[in-house]
């Protein structure tokens, strides 16, 4: 019994909208990263050792500031951040001792290392501990259906809007590799927010400036306006204002510099789950779960697993059928598999004929049959989390 239910249609958005998504260097960002990543690593090594993922659940990271000195030319770092692991993992199976915290630590430098090419330095500190057993009881094994860890549901929408994929889109291309080598003086830490009122969209940018590659205030404002041009180009400028640091004093010679690229380094904290939902976006006036999907273990946490397979189901309703814009809303039992909720409810923005009511259940019983899929997803870093 899947439990699937078809309500009424989706509720369109007004003349207002809000969309913000936090760059991939922004520090909650950060978070959710070392804690998807620490939880990657884990599933792997027990696979390979055990044949299976144990249980975990690695969503507990702190990112701590340091302290820097930033200026024109270049400044310095005079105290690095400090990466807090917390969570819990399964530290011995049998006489076998596994070494969490070395796989852990391995897993943060490895995702620092990369995302700030090298150019950050961090403590790393790991308190992991052993996982409750009423928790393992319920954690499946290769051959079952794994049974829910908590009473949580999930919940997405498909497609993004015009505002929300700007806003998707605009950190993305900042923050690639292509336009990083054009202009090395764009830091990993950048937030976009985007204000649809109207017609009109204002984009609102806070974006790092790496500052050894800006000499001077003059040179950093000519940067700013290279960048706005830049994206006027790519993504056009009817009905669109961009506004890059708009807390910046020019006349005083105050800009958004940073030694690294990022505000952890000078006091700047970050936390798992306070930063994008599971489709890389925060959506205010959309539906959205308050979960922190990242480091979760990709088996039986429905926190996790739910908000991605959501979002699975919503996209192919709306590739597959005339249902327009979907909304998913998953709710698990704790206890119960996970491939059997309380309730899937499913809402269209278009009124569906018989036909397409048979579908949209077949394909919500088919991903709920498939959920492992979602599971493999996860692990193999085929979709981002955050």
């Amino acid at each position: 019994m899947k439990n699937i239910y078809i309500s009424p249609k989706v509720i369109k958005q007004g003349e207002f909208e809000l969309v913000e998504r936090k760059g991939v260097g922004h520090p909650d960002s950060v978070a959710d990263g070392i804690a998807q990543k620490v939880s990657n690593e884990l599933s792997k090594y027990y696979i390979k050792k055990f044949g299976t993922i144990m249980h975990h659940n690695t969503d507990q990271v702190e990112v701590v500031g340091g302290q820097a000195i930033s200026k024109f030319s270049g400044g310095e770092v005079i105290e690095d951040p400090v990466i807090i692991l917390s969570g819990r993992a399964t530290q011995r199976v049998g006489d076998e001792l596994i070494p969490i915290h070395e796989i852990a630590k391995e897993a943060t430098e490895k995702f620092i290392h990369e995302l700030f090419r090298g150019e950050m330095k961090v403590g790393i500190e790991s308190f992991m501990g052993e996982g409750s057993s009423d928790l393992k009881d319920v954690f499946g094994r290769k051959n079952s259906i794994p049974l829910s860890n908590d009473t949580s549901f999930g919940v997405s929408f498909y497609p993004f809007t015009k505002v929300e994929q700007l806003v998707y889109d605009i950190e993305y291309f900042l923050n690639s590799d292509k336009l990083n080598k054009q202009y090395p003086a764009i830091g990993r830490d950048i937030k976009v927010m985007g204000a649809r009122i109207r017609d009109n969209t204002a984009i609102t940018i806070a974006l790092a400036t790496v500052d050894k590659y800006v000499e001077n205030i003059k040179e950093y404002i000519t940067f700013k306006e290279q960048i706005t041009e830049l994206l006027k180009d790519k993504f056009g400028s009817c009905d669109i204002d961009y506004y890059v640091n708009t807390a910046d004093d020019v006349e005083r010679g105050s800009a958004f510099l940073t030694v690294t690229g990022s505000s952890m380094e000078n006091g700047d904290d970050g936390s798992v789950g306070r930063g994008n939902r599971a489709n890389g976006l925060i959506t205010p006036y959309k539906p959205m779960s308050m979960e922190a999907a990242a480091g979760k273990n990709p088996v039986n946490h429905v926190g996790k697993l739910y908000n991605v397979l959501s979002l699975y189901i919503a996209r192919d309703i709306y590739n597959n059928t005339n249902a327009g814009e979907t909304q998913v809303r998953i709710l698990s039992q704790i206890g119960k598999p996970i491939n059997e909720p309380l309730a899937c409810d499913i809402s269209t923005e278009n009124e569906l004929s018989s036909e397409d009511q048979k579908e949209v259940q077949k394909i919500a019983s088919d991903w709920l049959d498939n959920i492992r899929q979602v599971t493999e997803d996860i692990i193999n870093e085929k979709i981002n989390l955050f």
